[in-house]
């Protein structure tokens, strides 16, 4: 993990500081604290998290002003580039690569759906865990890779996959509350969103069972669910993703990987 510590003033923060990172930090309690003029939410105690696209820009002000300042101090921040993957993926089920206009309807209503979900500001802070692997498996897809489905390019992947038989267990990488719990969404079947705190939230999706209800408290390590493949796939397994609030963030930034065999 890369972290920066300039000035006694100024915030700590815990993080790459690349595309598709998960920030979080520390400062003093009573700060008030911008990125890119936009407020960030910060705890009692100082703590707070924000977070980088795929495609983010490359400099970054990160603006903060102590409960006894008047001025805003800032610092700029470098973040490193990244580069993706392009992955062809044949025998999609034509409905799934382009959907026909009686379900549009419905993918928009479980757009909202998510989209709703992953609104939430709340103040705990299972954000600040050490976040552990969901399930386990072999990684087949990862973040922000490039997608195309029976010749045509796709949105880009916003997820950790993990392939395994259906039925393998998935528990929370973190602690934190239900959003979510949707036996059915049309691209991603089977999805639980798990609201971490401050914006951050997981998502899980293509599972075959769910073993959580909307509002219901998880502690790190509990079992949420099963793999399996619903919605648009080719095969089983889970496909985790991170938010901060609409970025989309790289899961795997945050865990440590099983080495390739």
């Amino acid at each position: 993990m890369f972290s920066v510590s300039v000035m006694a003033s100024q915030p700590m923060l815990l993080g790459e500081l690349t595309q598709g990172s998960l920030i979080r930090g520390k400062t003093s309690p009573g700060t008030e604290l911008f990125l890119n003029g936009k407020k960030v939410l910060v705890s009692k105690n100082g703590e707070f998290a924000f977070g980088f696209g795929r495609d983010a820009a490359l400099s970054q002000t990160l603006s903060w002003r102590g409960e006894n300042d008047t001025d805003l101090q800032n610092m700029t921040l470098s973040l490193a580039k990244r580069q993706y993957n392009i992955d062809k993926i044949e025998g999609v089920e034509q409905k799934y690569v382009s959907p026909p206009e009686a379900v549009l309807a419905r993918i928009r209503q479980d757009n909202k759906a998510v989209a709703n979900a992953r609104a939430y500001n709340t103040d705990t802070l299972d954000f600040l865990a050490d976040f552990i692997l969901p399930a386990q498996g072999r990684i087949s897809g990862v973040y922000g890779s490039q997608r195309i489905f029976n010749g045509q390019a796709k949105r880009p992947h916003y997820g950790l996959d993990v392939a395994n038989k259906t039925g393998t267990p998935i528990i929370a990488p973190a602690g934190g509350t239900v959003r979510m719990a949707h036996k059915d969404l049309y691209y991603s079947g089977g999805t639980i969103i798990l609201d971490h705190g401050f914006g951050v939230s997981s998502t899980f999706i293509h599972m075959s069972k769910l073993h959580v209800e909307e509002g219901q408290r998880v502690e790190q390590g509990e079992l949420i669910g099963e793999i399996g493949a619903t919605g648009r796939v080719t095969g089983p397994h889970l496909d985790w993703r991170i938010n901060w609030f609409k970025e989309r963030l790289d899961p795997a930034l945050l865990v440590d990987l099983p080495k390739a065999k």
